[in-house]
């Protein structure tokens, strides 16, 4: 098993860090109600996937 010869000082340690970057969240607009959702799931304003109805809107 590979272990680290040296100690990985802060500042070394916090820029490899740095480099973790979260990306901006894929939106899609709904085909029944044109409002932005998620793709694969269903549309949390008009409650419908696949162009059929799965659960209640909300409000």
């Amino acid at each position: 098993m590979a272990v680290p010869k040296r100690k990985m000082s802060r500042s070394n340690t916090r820029s490899r860090r740095a480099q973790w970057k979260t990306t901006a969240v894929a939106l899609v607009d709904c085909p029944q109600c044109r409002q932005p959702k998620r793709p694969h799931i269903a549309c949390p304003s008009c409650g419908t996937y696949n162009r059929r109805q799965v659960i209640e809107p909300s409000a």
